[in-house]
């Protein structure tokens, strides 16, 4: 299942993924980032944990690819 997000991503948005998500929890998900603007710290914690559990980020900004990686102390 992929999850095509876009725009503005900030810990409002977070919930409300994270819920669609579990109800899917049976399915490998994929998440399109090509069109997300702008992510908060929330979210980019949230976007890390879900990659690192096992989601696949797909279309990935590099400026949050990069903080993705620096969070997760690989840069």
């Amino acid at each position: 299942m992929t999850f095509l997000l876009s725009g503005d991503m900030d810990s409002r948005h977070v919930a409300d993924l994270e819920a669609l998500m579990t109800t899917e929890s049976n399915r490998h998900i994929s998440l399109d980032l090509a069109d997300v603007t702008l992510v908060d710290r929330e979210a980019m914690t949230f976007l890390a944990r879900v990659e690192a559990a096992g989601a696949l980020l797909v279309h990935c900004p590099e400026y949050l690819r990069r903080w993705i990686d620096a969070e997760q102390g690989g840069a």
